[in-house]
């Protein structure tokens, strides 16, 4: 079957995009298996998808009413400071502005029981009260959607199963998360955010050479095919808190590939670094290079080590020419002990915004863009497979030298 009928499976590629400020935000979804006859979609979306063919794309400029959550003021509550339980479950939660918690933090509010996970957001406070936003995090935003038909498959036979409804499962989990409140910064920075549990010098955690993949074959397939989409070719890269493989498309060819990383070992057996430089970030967070020096600086699965993102960030639009890019990619692995504690208490959409807010305070980046996809099938070959049945998330912010 090459078309899609009220009968048809496929596999589809959703993405949800919206700006917010001076931020345009895309979060995709691999479903694997649609069943147009079970599912659920706007009826505008399942009109436009009959009768298209694989590889085909439907936008709507904005999804149908009542597919996303509207936004309702009764969800914005005051409350005592007391009703936020500091102590849930086996973490101990400390509340600052435009940060996300579970709704079951909360005491005394209405329809929320203890064990509701359910994401709200910590808005003002002062000494005795604080606002608290149950609704969704997409609620009230102008939303577009796209579908991309991957592959349409017959159907053997149809026993049961449950109706899945996509617009839903496309915009669970997150997304929405990465925006400030109400154009305020998010309060990321107060306390001690850069804490981590293994505090000696980088250097003694970094001195054996880790020669192994930190994330599965199709989220380091996603990040390579993102850097084929932003980067200039032909162009000089830098490859910032670099290892043995710099993720890059193989057949992308570059004026020049630099590579700055904690391990010589591992920056010696990249194959796409022309040169590099062994320094640590964490104990200098100056870059060796000239101003405007490179077209494109790349960091990838590391951002969450560093514990002075906003002079590593600084210096990096430094040595960006005008126009250049710089993409942060990141997933939901790290090593736990060099993680700071602020990026292991977020959600994973709060990264997106952790990192968003890194370009925001530098004041030096212009089209900022936050990108996630998830639910692609963890590859068969990977270590956690079945344990883990879909693949590493992959996340990024990118924004351009102003």
């Amino acid at each position: 079957m090459n078309m899609i009928t009220t009968d048809a499976l496929a596999s589809m590629q959703f993405a949800l995009k919206w700006n917010h400020g001076q931020v345009s935000h895309t979060d995709g979804y691999f479903a694997r298996k649609v069943n147009m006859w079970r599912d659920c979609f706007p009826k505008p979306l399942y009109d436009a998808l009959i009768g298209r063919e694989n590889g085909a794309t439907i936008t709507l400029d904005k999804i149908p009413g009542g597919s996303l959550p509207a936004f309702n003021p009764n969800q914005v509550v005051t409350l005592p400071l007391d009703r936020f339980n500091r102590k849930f479950r086996d973490n101990v939660l400390v509340p600052r502005y435009g940060r996300f918690y579970p709704k079951g933090a909360l005491s005394g509010v209405a329809n929320i029981f203890p064990d509701n996970m359910a994401p709200f957001r910590y808005g003002p406070a002062d000494g005795t009260v604080f606002e608290a936003d149950l609704n969704h995090p997409l609620a009230g935003r102008e939303v577009a959607l796209s579908v991309r038909i991957d592959k349409i498959f017959d159907k053997i036979d149809e026993r049961g199963g449950t109706c899945v409804d996509w617009i839903e499962t496309v915009s669970d989990g997150g997304p929405g998360m990465q925006a400030r409140m109400n154009g305020r910064p998010t309060d990321f920075f107060s306390g001690a955010p850069f804490e981590r549990p293994d505090n000696r010098p980088d250097k003694v955690f970094y001195e054996t050479p880790r020669m192994v993949d930190h994330l599965d074959a199709k989220a380091r397939e996603l990040i390579t095919g993102l850097y084929a989409r932003l980067l200039p070719p032909g162009g000089a890269v830098l490859d910032l808190m670099s290892s043995w493989n710099s993720h890059l498309p193989a057949d992308m060819a570059f004026s020049r590939v630099t590579g700055l990383g904690l391990n010589e070992q591992e920056l010696a057996a990249n194959p796409r670094l022309a040169d590099y430089t062994v320094r640590d970030l964490n104990a200098d967070p100056t870059l060796p290079y000239d101003d405007g020096a490179f077209s494109a600086v790349i960091c990838s699965a590391s951002v969450e080590y560093l514990i002075s993102p906003l002079a590593v960030f600084d210096e990096v639009a430094r040595v960006l020419a005008p126009g250049g890019v710089f993409i942060v990619t990141f997933s939901n692995r790290w090593f736990p002990p060099k993680a700071i504690s602020l990026w292991t208490t977020c959600h994973e959409f709060e990264r997106l915004g952790l990192a968003t807010e890194y370009f925001l305070q530098s004041g030096k980046y212009d089209k900022l863009h936050t990108w996630s996809m998830r639910g692609y099938p963890r590859p068969a070959d990977d270590k956690y497979y079945p344990e883990q049945p879909l693949s590493d998330p992959v996340y990024a912010v990118w924004g351009y030298r102003k």
